[in-house]
């Protein structure tokens, strides 16, 4: 078994769970975090421990309360004394129409998807650098451009993008930094007309979703890879972001 650590932060379910099962499945202990998704941890925590004991811990906080971040730093840290990889997963999601979005809104979605990463990477940095370790950031391919009706949730990804490749040239050379900038991987906890659907797949050159497993595969690449890979965001979107290039 390897000694790594790694903290995941939103774990619990969907892209997040599958990113703990497959480092799970490497050997690596884990530190998963959720926030309202207690009943998801804890089952997930139980499924992982019963394949290698003691290899789970899970930590409960809200992203939002900035000035709890440290206090949380340190309760990842006492769960097995060291980190090796911090994924910064966690994420709120939901549409902000301009002329309809409220500064609630607007702290939320920065809190989650830039300003507790900041945080978080500040808190845990020492004890990265400790180990050589590694931080992975999940960023988005509409953080560039923006996305209809989610422009709150847009800026705060640009934010992260911006994090991503300011705190790898921070950290180095003992730490390093990349993100991912995941397309269309699952769909959305509220639900698509067909039509929807369709007019998603047709904007992706492989014609189809992108997996959860492709994405934990990434997670895994980037955290223990290339020591020479660092301020990089990988746009894993099946080609949907290369999109209106000419053709010959």
């Amino acid at each position: 078994m390897s000694s790594e650590v790694v903290l995941i932060t939103g774990a619990a379910k969907r892209i997040g769970a599958e990113i703990s099962r497959h480092l799970h499945s490497l050997g690596y202990r884990l530190v998963l975090h959720y926030h309202h998704s207690e009943a998801a941890a804890i089952a997930l925590q139980q499924q992982l421990n019963a394949k290698r004991a003691n290899s789970v811990q899970l930590v409960c906080q809200d992203l939002t309360q900035l000035h709890e971040i440290e206090v949380m730093a340190g309760r990842v840290i006492e769960c097995f004394g060291r980190l090796d990889g911090l994924v910064n997963n966690a994420s709120s999601f939901y549409a902000t129409p301009f002329g309809d979005s409220s500064p609630n809104q607007w702290q939320d979605l920065l809190a989650t998807n830039a300003a507790a990463p900041y945080f978080l990477c500040q808190a845990l940095a020492k004890n990265l650098q400790l180990n050589q370790g590694a931080i992975v950031n999940m960023v988005d391919i509409h953080a560039e451009k923006g996305l209809s009706q989610h422009l709150m949730y847009s800026m705060a990804k640009n934010a992260l993008a911006t994090l991503t490749r300011g705190l790898a040239a921070e950290l180095a050379p003992k730490v390093r930094v990349n993100g991912i900038a995941p397309g269309a991987i699952l769909w959305p906890e509220h639900p698509l007309t067909a039509a929807q659907k369709q007019q998603v797949l047709s904007s992706i050159p492989m014609q189809r979703l992108g997996e959860a497993q492709e994405i934990a595969e990434t997670v895994a690449f980037l955290l223990f890879g290339p020591r020479y890979l660092t301020g990089q965001i990988i746009a894993l979107d099946g080609g949907r972001s290369s999109q209106g290039l000419s053709e010959a």
